[in-house]
């Protein structure tokens, strides 16, 4: 058992907070949605900020950017502060820049607006698990962690389809004001429904390097690493590579079904997670493998495509909760330094996945995703199985640590 489980009372016959989860759950949804957003009105945002849509694309890097350098020194500026402090900064941060968003005419300005977006995501990426299994009975926290983590395919499978319709019926502007509203609803349920939870106290805050030597710790950042600078890859380039399958104009469709797929995954690993955590993470791993090693086939096949559309769906939507889950219960009294590392971690692939994608791109052609996709999946499956004592433990194994 973790050491910040220890601390508490025995919370095994409490139920689980819906109303509190589902408010962390739309702060997650509202996280991706405005992370995502631009990418659905790129064409529109290109052409009301007067630049080019390559230049547009890089909303999307720089809020990456923006999670990705704050997510740890934030962090450890902010462990003493309440939790619920803490979570409303955040959700106040994206109703800020979501609004500087809609109303901006200068890129520039609109840069700096999703850079701050992306540092209030940061704080809230590295608060959120820690304060959904906080909330939740021991038993339970692997499933108050897959409620809350299905924000994630939430938005991407229906927040942004949505986002991207209303922009073009009413304009990308009010998109951005919808963000808004949204983030303001939310200030006030996170306010009159969800607990709060202390900081932590300064002899219990961990450092960096101290985070790192705990067992299984730097196993799990290492997946986290690899296994989302392969999904990446094939995930920011799926347009182009599906282009070059002659499948360009199914997209939607392609990422329709990998969204329906990821909820599946999602309430699969939320029904199981608690004892079968190891388990899930082997198969996630393998089944988004087995998408790439359709992709490579040389048929070209749309039902193949869609096929692997389904796997990749179901492999990664829990990829998401079973690592942040695996940290936490890896991480004990260091849990909250150990998320904000993953955090980090997540953020550098999304924007290396980027990079990576368009030099292997411009240098071999989109037939390469898939292959590299199941390259780096090699190492992933392999730390997996390996690190079984702290980072990927039995049940058995974890209930026996201290």
């Amino acid at each position: 058992m973790s050491n910040d489980t220890a601390s508490r009372p025995d919370t095994g016959t409490r139920a689980l907070p819906l109303a509190a989860l589902a408010a962390l759950t739309t702060a997650a949804f509202v996280t991706v949605l405005t992370e995502a957003l631009p990418a659905g009105v790129l064409p529109a945002m290109s052409a009301g900020l007067g630049v080019s849509e390559s230049a547009t694309g890089q909303l999307v890097t720089v809020y990456a950017v923006g999670t990705a350098v704050s997510a740890i020194p934030l962090t450890a500026a902010t462990a003493g502060w309440r939790r619920k402090r803490l979570l409303l900064a955040g959700v106040a941060g994206f109703a800020f820049a979501n609004t500087v968003t809609a109303v901006s005419a200068h890129f520039p300005l609109t840069l700096a607006a999703r850079f701050v977006a992306g540092v209030a995501a940061g704080v809230i990426w590295a608060l959120l698990a820690g304060y959904a299994r906080r909330l939740a009975p021991a038993h339970l926290q692997g499933k108050a962690m897959a409620i809350v983590m299905a924000g994630i395919p939430a938005a991407l499978s229906l927040g942004v389809p949505a986002g991207t319709w209303l922009g073009g019926a009413l304009g990308w502007r009010t998109t951005f004001w919808v963000m808004t509203a949204l983030a303001v609803v939310l200030v006030g349920w996170i306010a009159a429904l969800v607990p709060d939870q202390p900081g932590l106290p300064r002899e219990s805050r961990h450092p960096i390097l101290r985070t790192l030597a705990v067992p299984g710790v730097a196993a799990i950042l290492f997946v986290t690493l690899v296994f989302v600078l392969a999904h990446t890859v094939l995930y920011t380039y799926i347009a182009t590579f599906l282009d070059h399958l002659g499948l360009g104009a199914s997209v939607d469709l392609v990422l329709l079904v990998f969204g329906a797929a990821s909820l599946a995954s999602i309430w699969i690993t939320g029904a199981h997670i608690d004892r079968r955590l190891r388990a899930l993470t082997v198969a996630g791993t393998l089944l988004v493998a087995a998408a790439a090693t359709l992709l490579v086939l040389p048929t070209g096949s749309p039902a193949l495509v869609y096929a692997a559309a389904a796997l990749w769906g179901l492999g990664w939507g829990g990829i998401p909760t079973l690592l942040q889950t695996a940290a936490g219960h890896a991480g004990g009294a260091a849990a909250d330094t150990a998320q904000a590392m993953l955090v980090t971690l997540w953020n550098a692939a999304m924007a290396g996945g980027g990079v990576a994608g368009g030099l292997l791109l411009d240098l071999h052609g989109p037939a390469t995703f898939p292959w590299t996709v199941l390259a780096l999946l090699v190492p992933v499956l392999a730390t997996v199985v390996l690190a079984r004592t702290h980072a990927f433990p039995t049940v058995d194994q974890r209930e026996r640590r201290p």
